[in-house]
C-alpha cells in the first residue's frame, strides 16, 4: 500500500472525514493554484513598466552630470556651490502601504514642495537650469525605480511560498488522503467479506445442527 495517513481506523466515519478533507483539499488546491497565476500575471506586468527604467536612469544621470560639467565651465565652481547651498529641497517622500492579492507592497510617493524654481542668481546658466531638470527627473525614476522593484521582490517570494503550498497539496497531501481512503475502502470490502463467509459459516452451521435435532425426534 502506498504512503497512506497513519494511525488510520478503516471505518465508515473515518472514509466520510477523508472524503471531506479530500473535497476540502481539492478546493483549496484549485484556489491556490488561481492565486498562483494571478500573482504570476501581476508580477509579469510590473517587470513590463519597468523594463528598459535602468537604461532610462543611467541616460538621464549621464545627461545631468554632463549638463553640470558644463555649467561648472560656464560658471565658476564657487557660482554653482552657492546656488547648490541656497536652493531648498523641493521634494518630500511619503511611504505608504499597498495591497496585492494579499501582498503587502511599498507604495512610495514624491510630494512636491511650493518654492521658486528659478535660481534667482543673474549669472546662473540655462545650462545649470537644464541639469537640475535632469536631477529631479531621475530623482523620480530612482524612486519608482525602487518601489517597482520592491514589489517584484515581494510579489516574486508570495509566488514561491503559494508555488511550494499548490506541490504540497498535489504531491503529497492529496494523494495521501486518496491513498489512505483507498486503504479504507478496501479493508472495508474485506471486512465484509470476511463478515459474509462468518455468517454463512454459521448459518451452515445451525443448519447442519437443525438437520441432526430433526433426525433424532421420533417417528
Amino acid at each position: 500500500m502506498a504512503d497512506i495517513i497513519e494511525g488510520i481506523h478503516p471505518t465508515r466515519m473515518e472514509l466520510l472525514e477523508i472524503n471531506e478533507r479530500i473535497k476540502l483539499a481539492e478546493k483549496g488546491h484549485k484556489l491556490l493554484k488561481e492565486r498562483r497565476d494571478s500573482l504570476i500575471t501581476k508580477f509579469f506586468e510590473i517587470i513590463d513598466k519597468t523594463e528598459g527604467s535602468r537604461e532610462e536612469l543611467i541616460s538621464i544621470l549621464n545627461r545631468a552630470y554632463s549638463n553640470l560639467i558644463k555649467a561648472g565651465m560656464i560658471m565658476s565652481k564657487l557660482e554653482v556651490d552657492t546656488i547648490a547651498s541656497i536652493t531648498p529641497e523641493s521634494k518630500e517622500i511619503k511611504i505608504s502601504t499597498e495591497n496585492i492579492l494579499g501582498v503587502r507592497t511599498p507604495r512610495i510617493e514624491i510630494i512636491e514642495k511650493e518654492y521658486d524654481k528659478k535660481h534667482g542668481v543673474i549669472s546662473a546658466s540655462s545650462v545649470l537650469d537644464e541639469s537640475t531638470s535632469n536631477f529631479e527627473d531621475s530623482f523620480k525614476r530612482i524612486i519608482n525605480l525602487i518601489e517597482m522593484e520592491e514589489k517584484i521582490r515581494r510579489l516574486g517570494n508570495e509566488i514561491k511560498k503559494t508555488k511550494r503550498r499548490v506541490n504540497a497539496l498535489e504531491y503529497l497531501i492529496i494523494p495521501r488522503l486518496k491513498n489512505t481512503r483507498a486503504y479504507i475502502e478496501m479493508r472495508l470490502e474485506e471486512m465484509e467479506r470476511e463478515n459474509f463467509f462468518r455468517l454463512k459459516i454459521v448459518k451452515r452451521k445451525k443448519e447442519r445442527e437443525s438437520v441432526k435435532s430433526n433426525s433424532k425426534l421420533p417417528t
